[in-house]
């Protein structure tokens, strides 16, 4: 499960089952030396043994990782060792193994990439921090309209209720997708969420500078909300698509809890991305096991048959499904 520590300069992590930790967090705050932070931050991490994708800005730091509870506790303190990181909020998984196979760790002209002409700053203007039970609460008003900040593929495999899904492929198409779509809402109150709260700080700006009115967005985004004790992940359907190897993790811990994607062939439920074993297409599509097995990982006939098509029958529903 998911924990949130923050304001804790030694964190302590319960011991459980599981011997290994995913850490999700991100801070916009002002980083003067970016690339000096990168290489700094790359020794830090190797000496821990870390795995995960890391990206440095001057605007802040947005990561991911994976290790042992020993090696993310010392970690979490060496990032408490810092001022401009005593008070992040990192969110903790309990996992069995490494979420990712390698350390990336880059500097970016931006910890998401929005791409806009004229940069938002979330730290002068952002929109309006709603906690998960005032989400589940406000949500469910008439007057509201619910708009998802995450890509169409992470929709496809869990959103909420009656979220407005994004036709967009990577977070800086979504300028055009709100002149395009959003526009006879300006006068509702707009709920924004996405996976761990960032894509949201800038979301949520770039709303308020087009002229939309009332701009909220979920606090610590999907995750947290799918450990708050009072929500318990309700009206969310389906699961939440993470950027490692886990894939998708469950949200909704209520009896409603139901599966929403569909296998690209046979059209039964599954939760399951590969990418296609042709590596010059390598699109990812929904795909249970048996499926996968009998058209050999491959988005299309063609695919099946290309030069470049790779597929070993004895790797079908692994990891190795997800990622090569």
């Amino acid at each position: 499960m998911y924990l949130c520590v923050k304001y804790s300069k030694a964190a302590t992590i319960d011991r459980n089952i599981m011997p290994y930790r995913v850490l999700l967090y991100y801070k916009y705050v002002t980083i003067d030396d970016p690339a000096a932070f990168v290489r700094d931050h790359k020794k830090l991490c190797a000496d821990l043994d870390l795995r995960g994708r890391i990206m440095v800005a001057a605007e802040g730091i947005n990561g991911t990782v994976s290790g042992t509870i020993d090696q993310t506790t010392s970690y979490i303190s060496a990032l408490r060792d810092d001022p401009r990181f005593v008070d992040m909020e990192l969110k903790i998984d309990e996992a069995d193994g490494h979420a990712f196979r390698k350390m990336i760790i880059k500097e970016r002209p931006e910890i998401v990439r929005l791409r806009l002409p004229v940069d938002v700053d979330p730290l002068q203007r952002t929109g309006r921090r709603l906690k998960p039970a005032e989400f589940l609460e406000t949500m469910q008003r008439d007057d509201v309209v619910v708009v998802d900040a995450r890509n169409d593929y992470e929709y496809n495999v869990g959103h909420f209720r009656g979220a407005i899904q994004p036709t967009v492929k990577n977070f800086r198409d979504f300028p055009q997708w709100v002149r395009e779509t959003l526009d006879g809402y300006r006068d509702k109150t707009i709920l924004t969420y996405c996976t761990g709260g960032i894509r949201c700080e800038k979301f949520s700006a770039m709303l308020m500078e087009q002229g939309f009115k009332d701009v909220c967005q979920l606090e610590g985004g999907i995750v947290t909300y799918g450990k708050d004790p009072e929500t318990q992940g309700r009206l969310f359907e389906g699961s939440c698509y993470v950027f490692d190897e886990r894939v998708t993790v469950p949200v909704n811990r209520t009896s409603d809890a139901t599966v929403i994607s569909h296998c690209y062939f046979c059209n039964g439920e599954t939760e399951r991305y590969v990418n296609c074993a042709n590596l010059a297409c390598d699109r990812q599509f929904l795909c249970c096991v048996p499926c996968e097995i009998e058209h050999r990982r491959s988005c299309s006939a063609p695919c099946a048959e290309a030069e470049n098509h790779e597929f070993d029958p004895a790797t079908a529903g692994t990891i190795k499904s997800y990622y090569r």
